[in-house]
This record gives C-alpha cells, structure tokens and sequence, in this order.
C-alpha cells in the first residue's frame, strides 16, 4: 500500500514537471496620463480587464489579451522610479515612454503602432494669459516653439524626466527650462499650477488638457495651442528594462504586435481599440504600418 501511494506521488511529481512552463509575469509602468491612460477610481489597474479605453490603454487591453503565455500586473511608477528600478536589474516595460538616447542606455525599445493625430504635443496656456503670450511668429498656423523659448518674459515649467520627442527634446536641451518632478501622476499636478498661474505655459497632448478641464469642470480654462514642433513622435513605442529577463519580455511583446498585424479581421480589433470614430488618416497610417509589421521581423532597439 505504501508502495502504491510512493509511487502515485512520484507519478504527480513527474506530470507536473512536464506540465505547462510558469506563466511568466510583466510588470508594467502605470501612468495616470488621461486620456491615453487613466486609471480606474484613482488607482492603477490590477488587471487587463480594469485597462481603460484610452489610446494606450485601449491598445494595451486589445495586445495583452493575445498574450495567453503571461501574466500582466500594472505598478504605479514615476519614470525616475522605472529607470531607478532597471538600473538596479529589476525588470519593468512600459507603453508610456518615448524612446531617446538616454534611455536607451537602460532601455530596450520596439514599437506599437503609428502616432495617432491626439499625440501632437501642443503650447498649454491660460485662456487669460493669451494677450501675454502673443501670436508671435506663425507657420501654417502654428505657434514656433522656439521663439516662445527665446522670451524671458514668458516661464515655461515641465515634468523632471519627460521626453517630448527628438525634435522638442533637442529644442528644449539649448535653453534653461525647469523641471519638476511630479510622480506618476505629472500631467494634472502641472495643469493645476497652470491654472494657479505658476507658470505661463507648460506643453502637452490637446486631449490630455481637454479631459483634465472636463474633470475640474473649467472646460474653457486653459487653451491649447499647435505648435510647429509639436509632431515630434512618429511611432508609439514600448519598452522594457535592458535587463535578460526584459529582453525576452519586450520580444514577446515584439512578436504579438506582428501576430496582431496578421489578423484576417484587423478592423475588429482597431474597432475595439479606437470605437468606429477613427481619424481617416489615422487609419491610413495604421494599416500601412500593419502590413509593414505583418512582413517584417522582429523591431527590437
């Protein structure tokens, strides 16, 4: 008898050793960044399911699902916080930041999709402090960022860590610009001092300031203004901690990103996304980068 339980013992021993590998964990960067990513009464999401529908988000809930072989867990992180983090080898990925030199030192980076229309930065300023501001020097209708720059009489204040993109990133780097940080949450922390008059400008996404005034109920508080810099973003990119364990993590990402570009019914999913309100250029963009992707390898920086 004792024989016959040893013996079942070592036989569960031995299936669960050829059983299923672990589901190995993602740990990703957590931003309330509205409405691109927005958490869920106030906290971070515990689950892919309490993703919001936000550009990131949105498009992080569509590609997780397709990842059956993890598990995804969402910290709330200040980019210090993510780079402090990696430096020291732990291991974290993120959907939220925009690739530069600097963090590819302790960074790798693939990409998402194409920019969509709503992440072209602009000027952020108080409707009152318009007449200060000044039309300045126009292009195509837009403000020339670097002539604001130029103007001592005019305080700009942005998020320590921040990147904007290479071209607003090179622009700012010329001049003396303070930085503030400001956690995970740096987008309504530098709003509310705007609208407090700390500052006379500050940039950001139109649709991040949009939904911050629909949350503090001052729709026509603070103007957003387009910029000649302000496309400074071609790509959306995702990163991971230049770490082993990160680097098969954001090759796992890498390689759902293609299976998703391969999807016979590649307008469900955009669907599920971005709604059935999708900008017509938008959707040109996306699909020619999906095609792209489909045929293509691995785009791991």
């Amino acid at each position: 008898m004792r024989s016959a339980l040893a013996l079942a013992a070592l036989m569960t021993v031995v299936v669960a050793a050829h059983a299923a590998p672990p589901v190995d964990t993602i740990r990703w960067v957590a931003q309330d960044v509205p409405p691109h990513f927005s958490f869920v009464q106030g906290r971070a999401p515990r689950t892919v399911a309490e993703l919001g529908g936000g550009e990131v988000d949105g498009f992080m809930r569509v590609l997780l699902a397709r990842m059956p072989g993890f598990h995804h867990e969402f910290v709330e992180a200040s980019t210090t916080r993510y780079e402090a983090e990696s430096r020291r080898g732990e291991t974290l990925c993120s959907a939220l930041h925009v690739r530069t030199p600097a963090r590819a030192g302790w960074l790798y980076f693939s990409h998402l999709y194409p920019a969509l229309a709503s992440r072209e930065i602009h000027v952020i300023v108080r409707r009152g402090a318009l007449a200060q501001l000044g039309q300045g020097r126009l292009q195509d209708g837009r403000i020339v960022l670097a002539d604001l720059l130029g103007r001592p009489d005019l305080s700009l204040l942005l998020a320590r860590d921040r990147a904007f993109g290479a071209q607003i990133d090179n622009l700012l780097a010329q001049h003396v610009v303070p930085r503030l940080a400001v956690g995970a949450q740096h987008s309504h922390r530098l709003l509310d001092m705007l609208r407090a008059g700390r500052m006379d400008y500050t940039l950001e996404y139109p649709a991040v300031a949009a939904d911050y005034l629909r949350r503090v109920g001052e729709p026509d508080a603070l103007v957003a203004l387009p910029v000649v810099e302000g496309l400074s973003t071609l790509l959306s990119y995702v990163s991971c901690s230049r770490t082993p364990r990160g680097r098969r993590q954001i090759e796992a990402v890498d390689a759902a990103v293609r299976a998703l570009a391969r999807e016979p019914d590649r307008a469900a999913w955009v669907r599920q996304w971005r709604g059935d309100s999708v900008d017509p250029a938008d959707l040109r963009r996306l699909n020619a980068y999906m095609d792209e992707r489909a045929r293509g390898g691995p785009r791991i920086e």
